[in-house]
């Protein structure tokens, strides 16, 4: 028996590029593998990421014009322009009465009103009868004061005090002083009083016991607010009262009957216009 040597089984250099380019390509595919992997995690967290941002770009941008201009379209037209009128006054009430009365010997306030606070002031209107016959605004435009005594040309284009000073006699004398200055624009007597209204007139003021002053603090003491018009009158019952406005932070405006002896509040009326 013949035993023969086995073979080696040596493996021939082709065969072993073979092997080693399909390693390669292997690790190449893994490699690929894992990157897309990778890849497609980060798009997926990149789009998670995206989607919890793109609610709050979509919100509608209804919020940025939700805010109604509410506070200034409140205003009524008069309450607009009490507003426009009174922040350009610098000279009160107060200061007014004192500078006018200087202007008349001997004299004593009636009335005093600021110009421009209502449409009743520089000529008639269907707000002065709306407010009612108890308005001193109504009555003023119809006094002597309102009728003979223009604002004088040229002399001021802001707001005036126009004033009736009333000597002891009854002759009334219109005065009229600039509300941001204080200066006197115009001072005459009324010409058209007749002898029955200087009597009258003498009557009232000698009837009056409470000075203009004295009602405006009253009114101004149960409602505060701005004096823009007081005057010497009449009310249904006869009775002598003081007519007082008086404009409050929201623009309306309250007029006050006074008793012109005792110093009480008679009547109190609220324009909401």
């Amino acid at each position: 028996m013949r035993f023969e040597s086995p073979r080696n089984k040596s493996v021939s250099p082709r065969t072993r590029r073979l092997r080693l380019v399909g390693a390669l390509g292997a690790v190449l595919a893994a490699a690929l593998v894992t990157g897309c992997g990778q890849d497609s995690g980060g798009t997926s967290s990149a789009t998670s990421e995206a989607a919890k941002v793109m609610p709050n770009q979509s919100t509608s941008p209804s919020s940025s014009v939700s805010g109604s201009p509410t506070s200034t379209a409140q205003l009524t037209e008069d309450q607009a322009k009490r507003k426009e009128t009174l922040s350009a006054v610098k000279v009160t009430f107060s200061k007014a009465a004192t500078t006018a009365v200087g202007e008349v010997s001997g004299g004593k306030l009636t009335e005093l009103e600021l110009e421009g606070v209502d449409d009743s002031s520089s000529s008639a209107s269907p707000s002065a009868d709306a407010s009612g016959s108890a308005s001193p605004s109504a009555s003023a435009s119809a006094s002597p004061g309102g009728s003979t005594s223009p604002s004088p040309s040229g002399s001021s284009a802001g707001p005036q005090w126009k004033a009736e000073v009333v000597e002891e006699n009854g002759t009334a004398h219109v005065v009229t002083v600039d509300a941001v200055s204080g200066k006197v624009l115009d001072s005459k007597p009324d010409d058209d009083q007749s002898e029955s209204d200087k009597q009258q007139m003498a009557d009232r003021i000698a009837k009056a016991k409470q000075t203009p002053q004295q009602a405006a603090k009253v009114a101004t003491d149960k409602k505060k607010g701005t004096v823009t018009s007081v005057k010497l009158d009449e009310n249904d019952s006869q009775a002598l009262v003081w007519q007082v406005d008086v404009v409050t932070e929201d623009w309306k405006k309250t007029t006050f009957d006074v008793d012109a002896e005792n110093g009480k509040i008679t009547n109190e009326e609220v324009d909401n216009d």
